[in-house]
């Protein structure tokens, strides 16, 4: 029983996928079983009964045979053998090569198999069909020949004329795909490459009985091919070493009367000796082995390229897709890799209105790598001559080296990177856009209005000349407001908490805040604000994010508080080496709306400071990779704080002790900076506790 399938396809909420797979084949069971670990409710239409399932051995290549193993099947247990040799002959039977593949395989993460493909087939179909711990079986509807796909709306009809509607339709049905010609440029059929093939199978042990035969099977795991003018045999064991694969190929007029343009027609071992007549009597006396009713021929296939497999929901895997010659062994791994990738790219809570976005993501993914074994297969698949030359080395490599899940996953990744409005990337940039106190590390905006600050200040009158010596050195545009030379400045400390961004957690900073300072521009406008000479943070992570995304002259240093009913205590130091004492006593409450300016102990315009980040390099060390003054305007302050609580008092101290290199080794320059200022008198002090944290998004370059 099929029930018709109705979807919501609004995209406004996110639900697993209805999915239908055209084809249960290899590519079609895979795909299947993917997308179902994916949380997707799928079903299965295969035109056939499955009662008779054609095919002898498959290649399950590391590449392919790791994505198995992801889903939970190893084909070991099934009876799939390892690849260990590969012996070439010339027609004659003369030795022209033999390599051990035991030591280069271990190479690759996953072991190169020999499967049965029948064994193998039939394994998938067990997994599909049977319920896990978490999900369903997955309905094989047999019998279910397709007619008509429309890929706009996601509708398969059948030739009983039912319809039923997913999301997604996946066309696994082959090379004689129907579901090919819903997409764009997919009228192309698959047409003979010039040459067929004999596929039959022989048992290991009736070679191993004859002593003729006997020496072309003494290896375990040996693939062995014989090359003639223009014609080929190809012969692995599989059963765990106990059945022989052949794949016999010649000119395909030599048995035109024997094939159509269907697979698999019965072939006879007479017209086999005869196409192969010119070879080695040992395997000529191999074929006769052959049981003649499992001899079949093959016409080999190829087809152009389909510029691309995907159409609205419609999306080709497999033969469906890109038909394989057999040369290289990857066809079925290629539709592996193929329902893998779609899997990824149709990971769990896929928003519906992304999907057909999602198959073009697959299709880019897939496309190339896939055409391009093609072009292998073709290239090795040429009849051979002496003076060309095949790259095995490097196409092994590209087939073997590659496992599609960790590529789709990436892939996936960078095209969700590259969605977002606006991404916050500093380093290390392999892992993608940064989280931060403003963003998310997927670029949603965090919010700071429930986080929590407690400000304490203390403002004094100064030397401007000294303050003026901690402008950015020999950098033109900065001077004071005041041309006097008494000047104003605050040490500020902030106790941040319940921060978004920081799991609700929070972190100490204390900075010093040079009042009445302004900026000129290059075109002589001014801006004025209080300059940030530098900012001392208890956390890595503010300060990493603060001095790469904004600019800001953040180092580290410990702070710790003690707080009192009327006091506030603040000691700075690095690895127990104490260089700073703030003390606020007798604090007096006062209505928190007589104060403006919590964070900064200031009621300014904003924050100036200077951005400075070298360019890599031994002989660049004097050179700036980017430096520019910027601003960070406190009327665009987001959130906006809301002072709760505010306390004054005119009993403040503070003490700055420089210490020496041993005890400061990374600060020591800085602290003794600071303990040069000197305190003329304290003017103001105050403890200001609120709510609402600005995220500092406003900073930027002036000019």
């Amino acid at each position: 029983m099929i029930n018709s399938i109705k979807t919501d396809t609004n995209g406004v909420a996110n639900r697993p996928l209805e999915i239908l797979v055209v084809g249960a084949g290899i590519g079609g069971l895979t795909a299947a079983i993917a997308l179902r670990n994916q949380g997707h409710n799928v079903q299965i239409f295969e035109q056939s009964q499955l009662a008779t399932e054609t095919g002898a051995a498959i290649h399950l290549a590391p590449n392919a045979n790791g994505l198995l193993r992801r889903l939970g099947i190893y084909a070991e247990t099934f009876g799939a053998n390892p690849m260990q040799k590969l012996t070439e002959y010339t027609s004659a039977g003369e030795t022209i090569r033999e390599m051990d593949l035991t030591e280069p395989n271990k190479r690759w993460l996953h072991p190169w198999l020999l499967a049965h493909r029948i064994d193998l087939h039939n394994n998938l179909k067990k997994v599909a069909e049977n319920p896990t711990l978490t999900q369903k079986g997955i309905p094989l509807h047999k019998g279910s020949r397709i007619a008509k796909v429309d890929a706009e709306k996601a509708i398969i009809t059948l030739e009983n004329g039912t319809e039923v509607q997913g999301d997604v339709i996946v066309g696994a049905d082959g090379v004689h795909s129907v579901t090919r010609s819903a997409v764009p440029g997919g009228q192309l059929k698959a047409a003979c490459c010039g040459k067929s093939a004999f596929r039959f199978l022989v048992s290991k042990q009736a070679a191993l009985d004859d002593p003729v035969t006997a020496k072309l099977v003494q290896h375990p795991g040996e693939l062995s091919i014989w090359y003639g003018s223009d014609r080929r045999i190809i012969m692995y064991p599989t059963s765990d070493n106990t059945v022989l694969n052949f794949v016999a190929i010649h000119p395909e007029a030599e048995t035109a009367e024997d094939t159509d343009s269907s697979w698999g027609h019965l072939g006879n071992v007479d017209k086999l000796l005869h196409v192969f007549k010119g070879f080695d009597q040992a395997i000529l006396d191999l074929f006769a082995k052959a049981d003649p009713q499992s001899v079949k021929v093959w016409k080999l296939l190829d087809m152009d390229v389909i510029p691309q497999w995907h159409h609205h929901h419609l999306v080709l895997i497999g033969d469906a897709a890109h038909p394989f010659l057999p040369h290289q062994g990857q066809g079925g791994g290629a539709a592996i890799e193929d329902a893998i990738s779609l899997a990824v790219v149709l990971g769990p809570e896929v928003p519906l209105a992304e999907v057909t976005q999602r198959l073009k993501l697959y299709n880019d993914i897939r496309h190339e790598r896939a055409t391009r074994i093609q072009s292998f297969s073709r290239i090795i698949g040429e009849d051979r001559t002496d003076d060309k030359e095949i790259d095995m080395y490097g196409f092994t490599n590209f087939n073997f080296g590659h496992d599609e899940w960790d590529n789709s996953t990436q892939r996936l990744r960078q095209w969700i990177w590259e969605r977002i409005p606006n991404p916050y990337w500093r380093m290390p940039i392999a892992f993608g856009p940064m989280p931060g106190p403003r963003q998310t590390h997927l670029g949603v905006p965090r919010d700071g209005t429930k986080s929590t600050f407690t400000t304490a200040s203390i403002k004094f009158k100064t030397s401007r000349t000294i303050l003026q010596n901690l402008f950015p050195p020999g950098r033109k545009g900065w001077r004071f407001t005041s041309p006097g030379t008494v000047a104003y400045a605050s040490f500020s400390q902030t106790t941040l908490n319940k921060m978004e961004w920081l799991g609700g957690s929070g972190y100490k900073h204390i900075g010093l805040y040079v009042h009445g300072v302004e900026y000129v521009k290059d075109d002589g406008s001014v801006v004025q604000g209080t300059y940030l000479p530098i900012l001392f943070e208890s956390l890595t992570d503010p300060i990493v994010s603060g001095r790469e995304e904004l600019g800001m002259p953040k180092l580290y240093t410990s702070v710790d508080v003690y707080r009192r009913a009327n006091s506030y205590r603040m000691r700075t130091g690095w690895e127990g080496a104490l260089w700073g004492k703030f003390l606020l006593e007798d604090l007096v409450e006062i209505d928190p709306s007589t104060t403006t300016g919590a964070l900064s102990g200031e009621a300014d315009a904003g924050i100036l400071a200077y951005k400075y980040i070298p360019k890599s390099g031994r002989s660049n060390k004097n050179i700036a990779a980017e430096e520019y003054t910027i601003f960070d305007p406190f009327a665009e302050a987001v959130p906006t704080p809301r002072p709760q609580r505010v306390y004054t008092t005119k009993k403040a101290s503070m003490q700055i002790d420089p210490l020496d290199w041993e005890q400061l080794p990374t600060l020591h320059h800085v602290i003794s900076r600071l303990a040069e200022v000197p305190v003329l008198e304290i003017v103001q002090a105050k403890l200001v506790e609120g709510e609402g944290v600005p995220d500092v998004s406003g900073a930027r370059p002036i000019e």
